[in-house]
């Protein structure tokens, strides 16, 4: 909150979604003074088995329809989807499809 332009990158895999998710609501739903002030890209990677397992997908949805320039959102299906490599999407291979942004991002 110190810097309301700060990138924040959010990995997450099932339940472990949680956390992230009140982080989130406080950016993107709810009527905080961290909510106005931000002007940043909360980047969220989440990663299940299938679709029908995305939890708070219409929060997320929400989020990224109302705020497409600071709420970004990739999913990795691992019984859905596949890697470059033809293997299951998991979330590293997520990540490491944005190898470049995430590391620019970091620096």
């Amino acid at each position: 909150e110190e810097d309301p332009t700060t990138d924040y990158i959010m990995v997450a895999t099932g339940t472990g979604i949680a956390p992230y998710r009140g982080f989130i609501r406080r950016l993107f739903a709810e009527d905080t003074p961290a909510a106005a002030a931000y002007k940043g890209e909360a980047w969220l990677f989440l990663g299940v088995a299938n679709s029908d397992a995305l939890l708070y997908d219409d929060e997320f949805q929400d989020a990224k329809k109302k705020f497409p320039e600071n709420f970004r959102l990739d999913y990795a299906l691992s019984r859905e989807q596949e890697n470059k490599n033809g293997g299951k999407m998991y979330i590293q291979d997520k990540v490491e499809e944005y190898a470049d942004e995430v590391f620019e991002k970091l620096e």
